[in-house]
């Protein structure tokens, strides 16, 4: 079974097809599907992992911020209980 990916992009909510063999994460995946272009953020989100102390608590924090800079929200997997409503 194909997994899908539902988040809310600027107040809209949306699903989408997802696949490890296409994407790194849900998050790549949710912002080419809006057209988002994430090399900056890819390079600083790199930086910081090699610079910070905190490791990936520090990288997860500065992708939730920069995400919800770019309008997204409830960036989730779908589960299987969600698709049976």
């Amino acid at each position: 079974m194909a997994r899908q990916v539902t988040y809310t992009f600027k107040g809209q909510t949306k699903t989408i097809a997802f696949s490890y063999d296409k994407h790194h994460d849900l998050y790549e995946a949710v912002a080419e599907a809006e057209g988002i272009d994430l090399k900056g953020f890819l390079a600083m989100e790199q930086q910081i992992a090699m610079t910070s102390r905190k490791g990936a608590k520090a990288e997860k924090e500065f992708r939730k911020v920069e995400f919800a800079r770019f309008g997204f929200s409830n960036i989730h997997f779908v589960r299987d209980e969600e698709d049976a409503d």
